[in-house]
């Protein structure tokens, strides 16, 4: 693969990429429609396939928050075509790297020393490249070491590249302008976090030692004096990425365990740390000779407030969802309504959240849950597609939740995926032993 020497970082330059991705887009819809007129049975496939191949080719050369946002659409298998989920998956793992004189300027200016000076080996071409950072393998006093090293200007591209992106955002999500801040504040919060290799490394060293309890569980160590805040230097881990592994013959027996001990990690961290990892996305998580879990990847954590964390978990119990009283006070305390509501508006979101939270909290509901239920996963996008085609919704003011939703959801989703991958049957309260 072509490596990178240079990253767009000017706001003007990254503008213009965009721009350009947008003449392309455009002409794969002229394309499209002119082939329409010829053959009115012609599907979206072709469209699909051609769009979401040139959006990303576009942010792929951008990397940072550009690319980071493909990363997360690509989780969204019920919300998006199968073009777009199957492109975008590739943030995860196939994106240009960066050049090695590239690396070598990026190594002196953090560490004040070249790679060859800081391990006993270092291998230049990297193993991995993904929206933030990527990753190449080194040795230190026999140590079989990864190193993780941030793309140049990626911070300082994060807010000009949220407000290319915002107006895109606005529409598809149907939010009003004005009262969508705390959305993209949060948002702008968390990619900044991401890029502060530091904290990334006391989140790491954090949670790993109090997650350490669980079974089935492993985690890298992680190497402070050979870290900065763009360098992040741990344990090689050995393994099969869980999206590769899902791909394989793998038992139901297997699939149950390793299943059960995501659901546990996660639940522990929610309940127990009341912080979490909000990024649960295949390229996080490897697989190893042991059949057990390796997490590898600490950068988006999300702390939970009790002030969100008390009513979201209430409206997790089945006999809350369907008390209309208290059901009502949680979606105020959630900011799903608000004062200024219509009875009108009030109506409709109650009974749209209603038959939303029925369905995603139903996994919480009995004390064990099949994730491989086709049935369930029909449901969800069966929802989906009904939300997504009704015009009322579109009228209403989308503004909806409290901004904490943006990534305990995103954790709840992508958690969810996971476990579907794995077709695991777990137990629920099953964590409850670590805490």
């Amino acid at each position: 693969m072509k490596t990178l020497d240079k990253i767009p970082t000017g706001k003007i330059e990254r503008a213009s990429k965009l721009i350009k991705t947008g003449v392309k887009i455009g002409g794969n819809y002229a394309k499209y429609y002119g082939k329409k007129m010829v053959n009115p049975e012609l599907t979206r496939d072709e469209l699909d396939t051609d769009n979401a191949g040139d959006i990303y080719d576009g942010l792929k050369s951008l990397k940072g928050s550009a690319l980071k946002v493909a990363q997360m659409l690509s989780m969204e298998k019920n919300l998006l075509p199968n073009a777009y989920v199957e492109k975008f998956s590739l943030s995860q793992f196939s994106v240009p790297p960066l050049s090695a004189p590239l690396v070598r300027k990026t190594f002196k200016k953090y560490l004040d020393k070249y790679p060859e000076e800081v391990f006993d080996t270092f291998q230049q071409e990297s193993v991995n490249a993904a929206s933030i950072g990527q990753v190449h393998r080194a040795t230190k006093d026999g140590k079989s070491l990864a190193v993780k090293i941030q793309y140049p200007g990626v911070a300082e591209s994060i807010s000009s590249d949220l407000a290319l992106v915002k107006p895109i955002a606005l529409r598809m999500f149907n939010l009003q302008g004005k009262d969508s801040d705390k959305y993209f504040k949060e948002v702008e919060g968390k990619l900044l976090e991401e890029t502060n290799y530091l904290l990334e490394v006391q989140q790491s060293q954090e949670i790993t030692t109090k997650c350490g309890v669980i079974d089935n569980l492993i985690f890298p160590k992680y190497y402070e004096g050979l870290s900065s805040e763009k360098i992040i230097t741990m344990d090689w881990m050995e393994g099969t990425h869980l999206g590769d592994f899902t791909k394989t013959n793998f038992s139901k027996e297997v699939g149950n365990k390793l299943g059960q001990t995501l659901w546990d990690f996660y639940m522990f961290q929610i309940h127990g740390l009341r912080k979490v990892h909000a990024d649960p996305h295949p390229g996080n998580f490897l697989i190893n000779s042991k059949q057990e879990l390796v997490a590898i990847d600490f950068g988006c954590i999300k702390e939970v407030p009790d002030t969100f964390y008390n009513p979201y978990f209430e409206l997790a119990k089945k006999e809350n969802i369907s008390n209309d009283a208290i059901f009502t006070q949680k979606m105020y305390e959630l900011e799903i309504l608000t004062p200024t509501d219509t009875d009108r508006e009030i109506i409709f979101f109650k009974e749209l959240f209603h038959e939303m939270l029925s369905l995603f909290t139903s996994p919480f509901h009995d004390e064990t849950f099949d994730f491989g239920n086709p049935d369930f996963w029909g449901k969800i996008a069966a929802l989906s597609e009904h939300y997504a085609s009704d015009k009322q919704i579109r009228k209403m003011n989308g503004n909806r939740g409290s901004k904490h939703f943006l990534y305990m959801n995103r954790t709840f989703f992508g958690l969810y995926n996971l476990l579907n991958d794995l077709k695991a049957e777990i137990k629920v309260n099953h964590f409850k032993k670590y805490l």
